[in-house]
């Protein structure tokens, strides 16, 4: 076995303080230096683009080829579409969620002055006035609006507040963390990813021995609006691996337990060599897994094929139930990419002709082509000509 001892504890501490601070994507300054910080405390170094995507490397022995692991800091969110005569605010999604589960959710507004707290509700909120017709009225983002918890019952009084259309909408997860193992929360996607990527940073700077190869900690910034790690590799990159949530629903096949391996999303199936090796890892490393094949989906590492890097991708997944929305995952999964995390780092490069971006056929990969052998099962004898 070669992954290493994951501490709980510490990943749970993690998730929780990332869940406390408000990042929806372009309001992601502030979990960017707190991420900065738990890296310095661990001895790991980093850098920082230029607008914040954060770029962690532990060396190895050989520089190329370099292998990257990805997470993104930032999370859904809305925005301020119109300031009403009411006082109560208009507002667009970041990212794509159902106005469902906006409906109720508590909420910070972020102005050049400060911020309010509020409440997001449907146009029609009181049961007293409207009686019947809350349970008839449209669901959808043009059917809620932001009650603001200060004096706004004007446009006046909302702009002297100091609310300006455009301003920033982060949704207060409310994180649960059961005796059970369970955690209940908003922005689980992806906030345990990250956990889950610091998790595996802490095992692998105490560990004695130097690793194969370069291996990059990719934390985004921008992923939940498509642009993820489009920006963020090295030249030295040749494989990519993103983790993130997989949808444990109807019609799919992820779990809240083990690892979800991607075999393939809305863009197509994942690297056939990359995904079957770390299948490996977890059947060599006893780390319960199952595949899945997502159809509305796309991660880091979508955004970083469409920008041209030349790498291996692959797509590593705690199950969430009720994904974009209120979240659910269990802890079990969590250590378990962490344990293949460390798998996958301490494990040897497979094609070293992937150091180089370009070479001659000498040393190309092959896949399987062989017809597979067949057990004769049923009673029927075969004659020999």
């Amino acid at each position: 076995m070669t992954m290493l001892h994951i501490d709980l504890d510490y990943l749970s501490d993690r998730l929780g303080e990332l869940l406390s601070i408000p990042s929806p994507t372009s309001y992601t300054d502030n979990v960017v230096r707190h991420c900065g910080a738990e890296l310095d405390r661990l001895g790991v170094p980093f850098e920082v683009t230029r607008r914040g995507a954060i770029r962690a490397c532990l060396r190895g022995k050989t520089r190329r080829p370099a292998r990257a692991i990805a997470a993104h800091l930032d999370t859904l969110g809305a925005q301020v579409k119109r300031i009403k005569d009411t006082g109560r605010l208009e507002l667009v999604p970041i990212g794509h969620w159902n106005a469902r589960f906006a409906e109720g959710a508590r909420c910070t507004v972020f102005t050049e002055q400060g911020s309010y707290t509020g409440t997001i509700l449907p146009l029609k909120a009181s049961g007293h006035t409207f009686h019947e017709e809350i349970d008839t009225q449209p669901s959808g983002w043009p059917y809620v609006e932001l009650r603001v918890d200060a004096r706004s019952s004007t446009y006046e009084e909302a702009t002297k507040l100091g609310i300006e259309i455009g301003d920033l909408v982060a949704i207060d997860p409310q994180a649960e963390f059961l005796e059970n193992g369970f955690i209940c929360s908003r922005h689980l996607d992806d906030k345990a990813g990250v956990a889950v990527m610091l998790a595996a940073l802490q095992a692998l700077a105490s560990h004695k021995e130097k690793l194969p190869v370069d291996i990059y900690f990719l934390f985004t910034i921008e992923e939940e609006v498509g642009v993820g790690a489009s920006n963020i590799l090295t030249e030295d990159v040749a494989s990519l691996i993103a983790v993130d949530n997989g949808t444990s629903a109807p019609g799919q096949n992820s779990a809240e337990f083990g690892v979800t391996i991607s075999m393939a999303d809305q863009n197509g199936p994942f690297d056939y060599h990359l995904t079957r090796k770390l299948v490996r890892l977890c059947i060599e490393n006893e780390i319960y897994y199952q595949k899945d094949v997502f159809r509305h989906y796309r991660s880091d590492v979508a955004s970083a094929v469409e920008a041209g890097h030349d790498v291996r991708t692959a797509l590593i997944c705690f199950g969430i139930d009720a994904s974009h929305g209120w979240e659910r995952i269990h802890v079990h999964a969590l250590r378990s990419l962490a344990e293949l995390v460390t798998a996958y780092a301490l494990s040897p490069v497979d094609f070293t002709r992937d150091a180089m971006e370009v070479g001659p056929l000498k040393g190309f990969t092959e896949q399987p082509i062989e017809e597979a052998a067949q057990e004769l099962t049923s009673d029927v004898e075969i004659e020999e000509e």
